[in-house]
């Protein structure tokens, strides 16, 4: 579980590297490669015909969106977008040089990218390279069999029925226990397959065509991929119904039910847990964590009540559309149509060495990543953050101190969270091995169902052990940031520490309030709806008096009703329930930043740059980090799903609650961006 500061709408984590699984696939870049951004905050960017007060977003970054499109190659195109795409850049030139200058170093990322990169070669190969797994779905002659085909399955990386892997133990966070969860749906959401309006019954046809159209790509005539597809829907819809809501996910409470390993076979005893636990490779263990016991008992009588015939032609799919990256053509042609098109609005596939790039950060991410971080992050790039770091941490330190609604008994252990809350900044101490993965230079699929499966055994392995503290849960090219409630640790990428988030050029208010924003949204992350029941030492525990607990959910409604507010696109509001962790993040980040700024620069004369005072230049570069254009269609499956506002709200919802943005930009008292209810948690 960590929580991410999500720049691009969509987080990069896939299987086999550019999967288009609607949860997981990153949001197509653009094309032609966009230098990144040279400054921090650019006076260019701004639209001077909009007052600021009534509308700071559409003032600071009115230029920089008349300027730059939303491309046809992708559904959302922002400032972290740019970033994200000099970075591969980077990443493609370092791939290049180290296929003409191989060592032991770089082989395998050289390889990998090599054989994504030879798309001939792998549309020679059509189906070929997938034939052996769907051999193996063909053999299956009895539900008998089903948990040892289920876990090769998910070594793969395919996410059928549910899920399993490794968590620490939310009791006990210093441990890794076995968990399973709810998966195995090919929609976005548990919800696309029960809504009844009209935008979501054509999605619904949609996915179901999509789904007969893969299946004809493997060889069914189309009557009969027609009728599958229609199976597969009511299967999947089976499998929704007990499958929990993204709003009910976000209570740790609610995804933790630890019991004894037997006991899931008397909840869901037509499976056959054991079977599939030993065929998964996993080491031994007494009990686990059933984050959803609903789901899996419900996953159990969808095994029970579906024909061996209907859960084959499941399977079948679920492996075609985990694998179509790395297939030919027609198959990336087909994914791409239903969610880059369909879902996202994106009107081109992007271009196949950005995607390629995506599976080798995916794949071998920090392989990749130390070669990034050589060429691009240098030692005094991360003495500065670890100061801006520690004035974010003196500053909430005081805002802690100060609460009015607090009392000291909470006040002590919050204060005592923060002061050891790790920050990690860049990269990891200890670089991951890659030995044992085995990359071919003439075999693509290959090469990301071994990396799945290399990635799977690494987190099984992880069962019954210590937690290492020291791993990272992003690549260090990435874009974006997170915490970690159950390591009780900051996260900040080498990827995001460059212009427009941070510069060793660029001034303190700047800097303050572009990255310094992005830490104390982290920081704050460990203090939100979801963070704060977590201890300092990242164990789910109710630290908090009643009062003070009761302060807290008083003042976070605030932020929930008035996100719930905002029309996202058409008749679709965002979600405050679904967005209140990412609000109090943004809120309370902005705050500790300004402190942290003020402090710093304390006793220095506020002279202009560009026309601009610091307090005004600190609260447009936070706005400018969210300069974004996006189609109508991401729009809505951003709304829809995504626990982060979009850009638009993230800078006016936030700075409408700030009196001394107010102050700096002289808004008078019922100006847009003058709440006089203002919502304050940190």
């Amino acid at each position: 579980m960590r929580f991410t500061f999500a720049l691009l709408g969509v987080s990069a984590a896939a299987l086999l590297g550019c999967s288009s699984t609607p949860e997981l696939a990153t949001a197509p870049a653009a094309s032609p490669a966009t230098p990144g951004a040279t400054t921090v905050f650019d006076a260019a960017f701004i639209d001077t015909a909009v007052d600021p007060c009534h509308d700071l977003y559409r003032y600071a970054c009115g230029g920089w969106i008349k300027a730059n499109p939303t491309p046809p190659d992708q559904p959302s195109y922002g400032r972290g977008r740019e970033l994200t795409n000099s970075n591969r850049e980077i990443m493609r030139q370092l791939l290049d040089d180290a296929a003409a200058h191989p060592t032991e170093a770089n082989r395998k990322v050289a390889d990998f990218y090599g054989a994504c990169s030879d798309e001939a070669a792998v549309d020679a190969k059509g189906l070929g390279p997938l034939k052996p797994e769907l051999a193996r779905i063909a053999a299956l002659r009895s539900k008998k069999q089903l948990p040892a085909l289920l876990a090769h399955l998910h070594e793969i990386g395919v996410d059928a029925l549910f899920g399993f892997g490794d968590q620490a133990d939310f009791k006990d966070a210093s441990h890794g226990i076995a968990a399973v969860s709810q998966g195995g749906l090919g929609l976005p959401d548990r919800d696309y397959y029960f809504k009844t309006d009209e935008k979501s019954v054509q999605q619904r046809a949609a996915y179901q065509a999509h789904v007969a159209k893969m299946l004809v790509l493997l060889g069914d005539a189309p009557d009969q991929a027609a009728a599958e597809a229609k199976s597969i829907l009511a299967l999947e819809t089976a499998l929704a119904k007990p499958a929990l809501n993204r709003v009910r996910r976000r209570d740790p409470s609610a995804v933790y039910h630890k019991m004894p390993a037997e006991a899931l076979g008397d909840l869901a005893p037509d499976f056959a847990w054991a079977a599939y636990f030993k065929a998964s490779g996993a080491p031994p263990f007494a009990e686990l964590n059933v984050a959803e016991p609903a789901f899996a008992k419900g996953v159990d009588g969808v095994i029970k009540s579906t024909s061996l015939p209907v859960l084959k032609t499941y399977l079948r799919w679920q492996l075609v559309h985990a694998a179509s990256p790395m297939l030919s053509k027609p198959f990336v042609d087909e994914s791409f149509a239903f969610y880059g098109q369909t879902l996202r609005g994106a009107k081109e596939l992007e271009p196949r060495w950005r995607r390629c790039v995506i599976a080798t950060d995916v794949a071998l991410g920090e392989a990749l990543g130390r070669l990034y971080v050589d060429k691009e992050f240098g030692p005094a790039a991360k003495d500065r953050i670890e100061q801006l770091v520690a004035d974010l941490r003196a500053a909430y330190a005081k805002d802690l101190e100060a609460l009015p609604w607090m009392g000291e008994e909470t006040k002590k252990k919050a204060l005592e969270k923060l002061q050891v809350m790790v920050d990690k900044i860049g990269y990891p101490e200890k670089w991951r091995d890659y030995s044992a993965l085995d990359v071919k230079r003439d075999d693509a699929l290959g090469n990301g169902l071994r990396a799945a499966a290399f990635e799977t055994r690494r987190q099984l392995a992880k069962i019954g052990q210590p937690v290492d503290r020291g791993e990272w849960g992003m690549t260090p090219p990435t874009v974006n940031a997170y915490y970690s409630p159950l390591h009780n640790d900051i996260n900040f990428p080498a990827g995001i520490l460059q212009p427009p988030y941070f510069s060793l050029t660029a001034d303190d208010a700047a800097n303050y309030g572009a990255i310094g924003s992005v830490i104390g949204h982290e920081m704050t992350h460990g203090f939100d709806d979801k963070g704060r029941q977590f201890d300092k030492d990242g164990n789910l525990d109710n630290w908090w008096t009643k009062d003070d607990a009761k302060n807290f959910e008083s003042r976070a409604s605030c932020l929930s009703d008035q996100a719930s507010s905002f029309t996202a696109v058409d008749d679709v509001k965002l979600n405050g329930a679904l967005t209140l962790g990412e609000n109090t993040a943004d809120n309370g980040g902005i705050h500790i930043a300004y402190a942290a700024y003020k402090a710093r620069t304390a006793g220095q004369p506020d002279a202009k740059l560009a026309g601009y005072t610091g307090d005004q230049r600190f609260f447009l570069a936070y706005a400018q980090s969210w300069c974004n254009n996006e189609t109508p269609e991401f729009a809505r499956l951003h709304a829809l799903n995504d626990p982060h506002p979009a850009s638009e709200f993230r800078v006016n919802g936030v700075v409408s609650n700030v009196a001394e943005f107010a102050k700096a930009f002289n808004c008078p008292a019922g100006a847009a961006m003058v709440r006089e209810q203002a919502c304050r948690v940190w």
